[in-house]
Parts: C-alpha cells; sequence; structure tokens
C-alpha cells in the first residue's frame, strides 16, 4: 500500500537504481496520474523528465472500462470495438492535443532517437494506454523502452513483455491477482488536475 503518488514514486525508484544519472536516458510520465510518479523517480535517479500523452478510450456507457487508447503521433490501439466509439475517438483526439499543448508549450516536439525511455503511470489495469505509450515512444526512436509502475494486474505486464511491439523491460513493483483496481493500492488517490501537473513540469524546464 502506497501513501499516495509521491510515496509509490520514490518506491519504483528504488528498483530502477540501474539508470540512476545513465546518460540520454528520460523519465516519461503518463499523464496525468503517472506524472507525481514519474517526478519522484526521475529525481531520486538525477534524469530529465518530461511527458508522453495518452488518452484512454473508455467505452460508450461504460467510461472506465477501457476499449482502447491513443498517444501523439496519431497511434492508436484498440482493445475492444463498440457502437459509439468513433465519436470516443475524435473526442479523446481533442483532448490529447489540448493537454499536449497544455503540457509541452514552448517545449520541442519529443525526440527520442537514441534515447532510453522509462515510461512512468501510477499503476496498470488493461494495460492499453501504456501499450500506445511504448508504440509512440518507439516511433519516435526510443531504444530500450522500459515500462515502470507501483502496481498492475500480471496479465497487462505479461502483455506488454510478450506482444509485439513489446517493451524491452517492464518493472512492476506488485502484481497481484486477481486484480481489482490500481486506486486499491493507494491510502490518497485523489485525481491529478492540470494545475498539479503544470507545476510539476516547471520544477523541470
Amino acid at each position: 500500500m502506497f501513501r499516495d503518488r509521491a510515496d509509490a514514486g520514490r518506491q519504483l525508484a528504488s528498483l530502477l537504481d540501474r539508470y540512476r544519472d545513465a546518460q540520454r536516458c528520460v523519465v516519461l510520465a503518463l499523464p496525468r496520474g503517472g506524472v507525481p510518479v514519474a517526478a519522484e523517480v526521475a529525481r531520486a535517479l538525477h534524469l530529465p523528465l518530461d511527458v508522453l500523452v495518452v488518452r484512454k478510450l473508455g467505452l460508450p456507457g461504460h467510461e472506465e472500462y477501457a476499449a482502447g487508447a491513443i498517444a501523439v503521433g496519431g497511434i492508436h490501439v484498440t482493445g475492444e470495438d463498440a457502437p459509439g466509439m468513433v465519436r470516443v475517438l475524435k473526442r479523446e483526439r481533442r483532448e490529447l492535443q489540448r493537454r499536449e499543448r497544455e503540457y509541452r508549450e514552448h517545449c520541442a516536439p519529443l525526440d527520442l532517437r537514441g534515447m532510453t525511455a522509462l515510461l512512468v503511470d501510477d499503476g496498470l489495469a488493461t494495460g492499453l494506454s501504456m501499450r500506445a505509450a511504448v508504440i509512440a515512444a518507439r516511433a519516435l526512436g526510443a531504444a530500450p523502452v522500459v515500462v515502470a509502475v507501483p502496481v498492475g494486474s500480471a496479465t497487462a505486464c505479461d502483455a506488454l513483455k510478450g506482444r509485439e511491439p513489446r517493451a524491452d523491460e517492464v518493472v512492476c513493483m506488485h502484481a497481484p491477482e486477481p486484480f481489482v483496481a490500481v486506486g486499491n493500492w493507494y491510502r490518497s488517490f485523489g485525481a491529478t488536475t492540470d494545475e498539479e501537473v503544470r507545476e510539476i513540469l516547471a520544477q523541470w524546464r
């Protein structure tokens, strides 16, 4: 059980110590919830921090259930097709573009060529958002691509290791089965706001 996302990030960093002070290595947070986690990882490992914007595609009528995910660069991962998904996709693309502008204003486009990318989120449920992030990071030139989360379903972690394009490494502190919800592993799991994301990122720019 983690006190909050920052506590989870500090604990997660202890499993990534081999990347401390690494050259050409960047911590990429999946906003919004992954940003406080990733900030503590980057701080502990003395690495730069940035964001890789992804959006879950919620199943119409059951938005908490991920039916797919999108990421920067036009990446689209499909999990389940359903009526109304075209409308969901259009809406989430607009939101992805808004967040990209909001979080990376005045920043050069991500260029990960020759970089090790540590992709960090607050947890994995279906893993679809992280899969979209892995594909996007590879498309931007990252190698290797490492997924790091405090908690996730064993099924999602295994899928990221076993299906192409796979992550080169998946670091997950806790992979309980049966898996219920990411939030069950946090005492404090309130929604991370845009303002909090901007404040954290401002410390690194």
